[in-house]
Formats: structure tokens, sequence, C-alpha cells
């Protein structure tokens, strides 16, 4: 429950803004480019934190980092809104995302532990309470453009109590597991299935990042839809992940977990097609739930794997394919606002189709995928 409750929290606040992005794009007059420029902000500052995260977690212990890294992303997040120019904005993203970043990883070391010491997976049930969060963030957020609340005062409103309860909460979390024998606890030891494994997650993390900074943006400015409205797609995207997650223990024990991955790509690659052929707001906001559907299985499934493969601590293994998988969500809002610049929104999304249809190929063929369970359940 106290593992779940940093997850919850961790999705609450980062969903929370993204029906924001719109009125802060409006306000600071960002085109496309400028924008995705911006928002390069977050995940470079996770980036930039996790290549110290492994060493890190070894030192000091899932616990302590995760205690430290909330009170801080709680914090942060508020100046995103007090941003007042594009270098100000691009600052501020980047602190946030450097706490958002490191407590991703040392929450999920943390569900590692509470993993082996189950001796039963979790892992698809824990990025589940993120879904929530996140969807819940997002229905926050939508509902504060809709009454007027600023980017400021939706997230004190948030992060007072977040902070308070999440601190509360992380007194009950297990110790770390410690080192297996030949186990490597340090961060330089990258092994060519961690490469893989990283690279899969790099194609999923772009597509997230994308939806969650540009789906409000292209339903508010190419489909016309009302700020209130647009802000829609990420939260279906975010409600079909939830349902997804929640089940996953279960479907990653009737399909495996490498070849689930690879069906859901599948059935995001088509949804989203479909949606951004059709060019019509509900075929879209379809769209956008098929790929919440895709996206769902496929961060739990390779954190896990990576936290369980042989002769790699939990939290270097995760680490090291955080490090890669945030370098996607990094190039995504980037990538995307470069493309639609020169073509279109429509076109630039157009991206995320072609991911997931890779996504699903390289999983299907990546047995090292099927560890995404703890030893003791194998």
């Amino acid at each position: 429950m106290a593992v779940t409750a940093v997850f919850v929290i961790h999705g609450l606040l980062f969903a929370s803004w993204t029906a924001h992005i719109p009125g802060v794009k409006t306000h600071l007059h960002l085109s496309d480019g400028s924008l995705g420029l911006a928002l390069l902000g977050a995940p470079l500052g996770s980036v930039c934190a996790m290549l110290f995260a492994g060493p890190l977690l070894s030192r000091a212990g899932s616990r302590t980092v995760v205690r430290v890294t909330l009170a801080g992303y709680c914090l942060t997040g508020p100046l995103v809104g007090v941003a007042g120019s594009l270098p100000q904005l691009f600052a501020a993203l980047a602190a946030w995302g450097a706490f958002q970043g490191t407590l991703d990883i040392a929450m999920n070391a943390q569900g590692i532990a509470v993993e082996r010491a189950n001796g039963k997976p979790i892992m698809s049930t824990l990025h589940g309470s993120w879904s929530i969060g996140a969807l819940s963030g997002a229905g926050i957020g939508a509902s504060g453009v809709a009454a007027g609340t600023s980017l400021t005062a939706q997230l004190l409103l948030l992060s007072v109590p977040c902070v308070l309860a999440g601190l509360w909460m992380t007194c009950r979390f297990v110790p770390d597991p410690a080192p297996r024998r030949g186990e490597h606890a340090g961060g330089s030891r990258i092994s060519r299935m961690l490469l893989v494994l990283g690279a899969i997650a790099f194609a999923g993390l772009l597509c997230e990042g994308a939806v969650a900074d540009w789906a409000a943006v292209y339903l508010r400015e190419t489909l016309r839809l009302s700020p209130g409205a647009a802000g829609l797609g990420y939260a279906v995207c975010a409600a079909a992940m939830v349902a997804v997650r929640l089940s996953g223990t279960g479907l990653q024990k009737l399909a495996g977990p490498r070849h689930l991955v690879a069906a859901l790509a599948t059935v995001a690659t088509l949804g989203m097609s479909a949606g951004l052929l059709l060019g019509q707001p509900i075929a879209a906001i379809v769209g956008f739930a098929t790929l919440g559907v895709g996206l769902a299985s496929i961060i739990p499934v390779v954190f896990s794997s990576a936290g369980n493969q042989a002769g790699i601590a939990p939290g270097t293994g995760i680490a090291t394919v955080s490090a890669i998988g945030w370098a996607g969500f990094m190039c995504g809002p980037a990538v995307i606002g470069f493309v639609a610049d020169h073509t279109s929104q429509s076109v630039a999304l157009g991206l995320i189709p072609v991911l997931t249809l890779l996504v699903a190929g390289a999983s299907w063929g990546t047995p090292a995928l099927d560890r995404a369970q703890p030893e003791e359940s194998l």
C-alpha cells in the first residue's frame, strides 16, 4: 500500500498539468517548435538525474531516495506555473523532471523489493496505480482549466497533501534486498539485454510523452475542441492504461509478458492509425484510448524484467533501462513539435503508430521480457 501510494502521487502530479499546456503555450506565445523545446526540459532533467540514480540507490537505499525525491518533486512543481518565458519554463521543467525521474527509479526499485518479499508479481498493479493517479490528475487538470484555476494554484493545492501523505506512507517501506551472488550493485555494467530492453522502453516512453504533451494541443488546435474537452485525449489514454495494468498480472499469466506487450502494441498501432486518418474528434479520442491499451504493459514488463536480470542489481537494471527510456520521453515532445512545424500536427502524431509497430516486433523477439516477475515465482 505504501509503494502504491507513491506511484499514485507520481502519476497524479505529472498528469495534472497536461491540460494546462495549451494555455501555457498561448500565454507565452510559443510556436509548436518552441513548445516542443520547452517540454524537453522535464525529460532532460530526468535523464541527467538518472545517470546518478543507480549508485545513489546502492548507497542510500530506495526508502531514503524516495523520501528525498518525493519532497523535491512535490515542491518544485509549482515553479512551472510561474515561468514567464521560454527559458524559465525550460528550467522549471528541468528541475521538476530531475526529481521526477529519480523518484521513478527509486519507487520501481522498492517495487522490486516488495515483489521479492512477497514472491509474486505486482509491478503491473503498481503501474496501474500510477495510471489511476495520472487519470485523476488529468481530470483535475481539465476541471481546473474549465474553472479558470491557474496551474500554480492547482499544483500547490495538490502538492501539500501529497508530500505529507507520501512521506508518512514511506515509513512502511520494506528494506532493499541484499545483493545476490555475482550481482553488480554499481551503475557501470550495461549488458546487451539491458540495451534491448532500454530500446523498447525508449519507444514506449516516446509515445507516452507525445500523447501527454500533444494530445490536448492536437484536439484543441487541429480538431477545434473546447479547452476542457481537449483534455479528454490524455484522460482516455490514462483510463485505458488503468484498465489494462490492473488486469496485467492475470494477462501476463495467460499470454506471457512478451506476447502480451506485442499483442497490445499491435492494437495501439491499428487504433491510433485509424484515429489520425479519420481526423474526427470521436475517432481521435478512441485512437488515444487504444494507444493507452497498447502502451499499458510496456513499462511495467520492461522495468520488472530489468530488475530481475541475472547478475545485475535491481536498482542498476532499472536505472539503466529508465535512462534510455526517458531519453525517448525527452525526444518525443521535441520531435513532434519539429515535425508539426514543417508538416502538421496530424502527420507528426503519425510517428506514434510507427513506433508501436516497432515495439510489437521487438517485443515478440525478446525472450528476456519473460523475466518480468520475481525470481521466486518463475
